[in-house]
């Protein structure tokens, strides 16, 4: 299956953690920079675009400044993102350029992906850069943004960008070979694929003790559940080890594969999944909640069993069944006071074309 799905991909969104870009002294590794350079170049002269999602300025710019561990106020959080970030780049352009390759730098916050209109502005220039043969590299606004520094993480926004395009692979490279079973211990070993993110893998995942990374594996793991609703697959691997994108396009057994929905989301369906935090919430019965899955219904006001949150028509809703699980996200055509006054039984409240399924 993976030479099936990797070796026709074309567009590959790679996404580099702190971990595997900064040394024990939280300052850029250079050599380690340089191999993972050198093998984005190699993937580029092979003819496939390749777009990086890379961390690495906080930490960079830890290291400049002197700090041990990453700082939990925002303004020096930004502070250590306004110098990291320039070595960063710096470090990038010098090392692409040794193999003939022009680097673009994207920054990018949570509301340039939600807004529909900057949404698709930050689509058609990733596109313009990587049909030139330019390397997008792209990271977090952290210098301004307040909430993805304190909530957010480079996977999630490496499964985005992924999204956005959409690639046909994203690969995640990280200080681990992947996902492993009984981390930690003797027997511990890669788990080489996964078709369904249940109970069992998200206690697998766990947390980072890096004091320069954010997430670790849980936030990988929900990388993986945008990407495989998006019908993209993605691999966690080691950065550390050599030639580890060639291993992985050419269909080698390296990291864990997440595998995805036989079909791609549309891009409408795709920003309306993912790129929001949604407003509020609308709760259903067990009768609507077959009626939205498997019959590919409207949700009408007579499924609903009651409406959270202050959201607006237009507005992204989660809908949630009588556990309160989300099965699905849509875009409201009533307010929730509108909801809770009762609108007649026939009104459309979330359209099927609006809505996703996750």
């Amino acid at each position: 299956m993976r030479a099936e799905l990797f070796t026709q991909a074309t567009r590959v969104v790679v996404k580099l953690g702190t971990g595997v870009l900064t040394d024990a002294q939280k300052q850029i590794a250079l050599p380690q920079m340089e191999q993972l350079v050198a093998q984005v170049a190699a993937q580029c002269a092979e003819g496939r675009q390749v777009v990086v999602v890379s961390s690495g300025a906080v930490g960079a710019g830890m290291g400049t400044l002197g700090l041990a561990k990453r700082p939990r106020e925002v303004a020096e959080l930004q502070a250590c993102a306004a110098v990291g970030q320039t070595r960063l780049m710096a470090t990038y352009e010098a090392l692409l350029a040794r193999h003939g390759r022009h680097v673009g730098q994207v920054l990018l916050t949570h509301e340039d992906l939600r807004h529909h209109d900057r949404h698709l502005n930050a689509r058609n220039t990733l596109v313009k850069l990587l049909e030139r043969g330019v390397v997008p590299v792209i990271n977090e606004n952290d210098t301004v943004s307040f909430t993805e520094l304190k909530f957010g993480d480079n996977d999630r926004l490496s499964a985005l960008v992924a999204t956005l395009l959409p690639a046909d692979l994203l690969v995640i490279l990280t200080t681990v070979e992947g996902l492993m079973r009984n981390f930690g211990s003797q027997d511990s070993q890669v788990i080489s694929s996964i078709r369904e993110i249940d109970d069992l893998v998200e206690q697998t995942a766990g947390g980072t003790a890096s004091a320069t990374a954010v997430g670790g594996m849980a936030a990988k793991i929900e990388a993986a559940r945008i990407t495989m609703r998006a019908g993209i697959p993605m691999v966690i691997a080691s950065g550390h080890r050599t030639d580890v994108l060639q291993q992985i396009l050419a269909g080698a057994e390296v990291g864990t594969m997440f595998i995805p929905r036989p079909q791609k989301l549309k891009g409408r369906k795709r920003w309306i999944a993912f790129f929001h935090h949604p407003k509020g919430t609308l709760h259903v019965d067990d009768g609507a909640k077959k009626a939205l899955r498997e019959n590919g219904k409207s949700l009408l006001p007579p499924g609903i069993t009651r409406a959270e949150g202050a959201f607006a028509a237009g507005d992204i809703v989660r809908i949630c069944d009588g556990n309160g699980t989300e099965f699905a996200r849509g875009l409201a055509r009533h307010s929730a006071r509108d909801v809770a006054d009762r609108l007649r039984p026939r009104e459309v409240v979330v359209h099927r074309n609006d809505m996703v399924v996750l």
